[in-house]
């Protein structure tokens, strides 16, 4: 496969920080056209790879990533003369998530700042304009690709191609179709959870630690060792009343009990930042008791036996008893969420651990025995389940794969247009190189010509 030239030019925002704290004198190494490369952003990526590391010798790595720099600025310079421009609504909502993402991995907004000993103004003009660049690549690339197409022959041929063992190992595929019951009488157990939460929620109005009560006693799994910190987060990244309850609250103040999708919460605002906050919060789940635990399991065991002696279709037990909106319209069948794959073909990857473990040893066509599960919420649930259809491990080939196989091909044939434009664009630019890297091993011949 020809050498990947779509550019991710973010890489580097956190290690050209680290660079400049190591004193890397701020030279231009290289010109592109209207564009310059700076010897911050070659040894800032070197940091940040080495970091992470990479097993690539430095001088080998350092010339690979000047090389990626010349062509992203090959790319940007085409925009220029083509007048490219991008929707500043995206590059800002993109801005937004990912600034969000790098304030709660810091910490704070503080943390941030300090780390990078900028503002936040500076931090968030800096991502701007990388974030910028990259959409215009992007675009840029889109233009040169327009209009590639495979044919199935293509496709054919661009399998044929390959030798066997170079063919990619597809997974196990299944179908599945599923059915959930939810047990009367949960109020019971949601009054528990209510009454749980009260208790704590006095307790720290009383003085005690929210975040030591977080550890002790949310079931989150993810927040509950950070003292059920979440870090900053935008409006639409939370479940709408949780969001709701957080943007009303005063710093340090506890909201009144909270249920969403996932449980029940109580709210502590930690601290709000222009249109994000941080808060911490409890999370309790209503639990089966024994006695709704066996009616569940009686539940599906009579639902079952009706589809094993014919009385009803799996498909109509589904729409008729499942407790599971994701899949009752569908009679039941789980749809993958990957967009690449057939709607109803899974990977045992992205089944519960739990499905997964009983699934690896069906037959086809066989219905499952009554088992817990997590559904998407996070919630435990009794349910049975089918297996429909599979297709085993295998290499992948053109009657099962095909949709894989034509993205692959599609993929090969937009590299090799890049390629030819890539060489041809190098011939009509002026390039500068300086004679730190005129040495290096290029991947296109023409950068010193």
């Amino acid at each position: 496969m020809k050498r990947n030239i779509i550019i991710v030019c973010l890489m580097a925002f956190f290690a050209v920080h680290e660079a400049a704290g190591q004193q890397v004198v701020e030279s231009v190494v290289a010109v592109v056209g209207n564009e310059v490369i700076y010897l911050s952003e070659i040894e800032g990526q070197v940091v940040q790879l080495k970091a992470e590391r990479d097993p690539t010798p430095v001088e080998q790595l350092r010339c690979r990533i000047f090389e990626d720099q010349l062509i992203q600025k090959l790319f940007l310079d085409q925009a220029r003369i083509d007048s490219i421009e991008v929707s500043p609504e995206n590059v800002e909502s993109d801005l937004n998530s990912r600034l969000s993402d790098y304030i709660r991995r810091a910490g704070s907004e503080q943390a941030l700042e300090s780390y990078f000993n900028k503002s936040m103004t500076e931090i968030r003009k800096d991502l701007r304009e990388m974030l910028t660049n990259q959409y215009i690549v992007q675009e840029t690339q889109g233009t040169i690709a327009q209009g590639i197409t495979v044919t199935p022959e293509e496709v054919k041929k661009f399998h044929n191609s390959m030798p066997v063992d170079s063919l990619p190992l597809m997974p196990r595929k299944v179908q599945l179709s599923i059915i959930t019951v939810e047990p009367p009488d949960m109020e019971a157990s949601k009054a528990e959870v209510r009454q749980r939460l009260l208790d704590l929620r006095s307790r720290i109005i009383n003085g005690e630690s929210f975040s030591t009560l977080a550890i002790l006693y949310s079931e989150d799994p993810g927040s509950a060792p950070r003292g059920g910190e979440l870090g900053y987060n935008m409006r639409g990244e939370l479940a709408k009343p949780y969001a709701e309850a957080a943007w009303s609250l005063k710093q340090g103040v506890v909201s009144k009990i909270v249920e969403t999708e996932f449980g029940f919460h109580i709210i502590q605002l930690i601290d709000r930042k222009g249109d994000m906050v941080n808060s911490r919060h409890i999370l309790m789940k209503p639990r089966l008791t024994s006695e709704q635990t066996e009616w569940a399991i009686l539940k599906l065991d009579s639902i079952a036996y009706l589809v094993r002696s014919d009385s009803l279709t799996f498909s109509q037990a589904a729409m008729r008893y499942s407790a599971d909106r994701n899949t009752i319209a569908n009679g039941g069948k789980m749809v993958s969420e990957n967009p690449s794959e057939r709607v109803n073909w899974l990977t045992l990857d992205e089944l519960s651990r739990e499905i997964n473990l009983v699934v690896r040893d069906m037959r086809l066509g066989e219905i499952s025995e009554p088992f817990r599960t997590t559904d998407s919420k996070g919630n435990s649930v009794y349910c049975i389940i089918r297996l429909d259809d599979e297709i085993p491990a295998h290499r992948a080939n053109l009657k099962d794969d095909y949709n894989y196989l034509a993205e692959l091909a599609l993929r090969d044939k937009q590299a090799r247009k890049y390629e030819e434009w890539i060489i041809d664009k190098i011939k009509r630019t002026y390039i500068r190189i300086s004679d730190d890297f005129r040495g290096c091993k290029f991947h296109y011949s023409g950068w010193l010509e």
